[in-house]
């Protein structure tokens, strides 16, 4: 008879999922990829190496469930900036605004996110993710030229060269931001730093928070007219005029 799980432990193993999952945003924000390794991330989380496994088959696996998460948080945001504007320049100028700042408020989480050297799998994933936003782009490039508000174009070329002109823009600025503050040594070790092993009957560890970026460069941030520089980029190769324009 093959072993059914009790609701209290599939619970249980969610629960350190999730917490698995969080401690490797967080890493992800400190270190990057490289610092995700399987053992950095159980360490994190609290729980033996042994157990992560019993989550995730490999590092890619990790990975590629990590930038899931992050990029689907990111993809959100863009949406409601979106849903704020009225016209379809406001919102294109919207999706660039939004997706530089929150970038440019957690660098190396961005960096990570666009062009760290990572696992064929993740690379994969990377064009997903270019491809939800040059959508975005594109249904609101489609919308403005169904109401003569632009020159002729393709919407889908046009969006996709802005969304590479962006992700290439900002990869400077986010390579030469420093570096986050790791978490303090000193920190009270999980289960697994303490006896080598995550017991059947432990609690699932408490999930660490994840940075969370949310709005544009404060004033004496590194760069802070980058955003405003590629949103008039942006209205320019669309065709259209940015306001700032004299």
């Amino acid at each position: 008879m093959a072993y059914r799980r009790t609701p209290a432990v599939q619970a249980r193993l969610d629960a350190q999922r999730e917490a698995v999952l969080q401690a490797a945003v967080g890493l992800l924000a400190e270190r990057g990829y490289g610092g995700c390794s399987m053992a950095a991330v159980a360490d994190r989380a609290g729980i033996a190496t042994g157990s992560l496994y019993q989550h995730f088959a490999n590092k890619a696996e990790l990975s590629v469930e990590l930038f899931r998460r992050v990029v689907n948080r990111e993809i959100d945001a863009v949406h409601e900036a979106v849903a704020r504007r009225e016209t379809p320049e406001q919102r294109i100028a919207a999706v660039v605004e939004t997706f530089a700042a929150r970038a440019l408020r957690a660098p190396r989480l961005a960096h990570a996110l666009l062009v760290e050297p990572a696992d064929a799998v993740v690379d994969a994933e990377r064009l997903v993710f270019r491809r939800a936003f040059r959508d975005v782009i594109a249904a609101e490039i489609a919308v403005a030229l169904a109401a003569g508000r632009l020159p002729r174009q393709d919407p889908e070329l046009t969006a996709a060269a802005i969304v590479g002109a962006v992700g290439e823009a900002l990869a400077g600025p986010l390579a030469a931001a420093p570096a986050p503050r790791a978490r303090a040594h000193g920190q009270a070790p999980g289960p697994a730093q303490a006896h080598g092993q995550a017991p059947e009957h432990a609690q699932a560890p408490v999930p660490v928070p994840a940075p969370v970026p949310t709005a544009a460069p404060a004033p004496g941030d590194a760069l802070p007219d980058v955003v405003p520089a590629l949103v008039s980029f942006t209205l320019r190769a669309l065709g259209g005029r940015d306001d700032n324009d004299a």
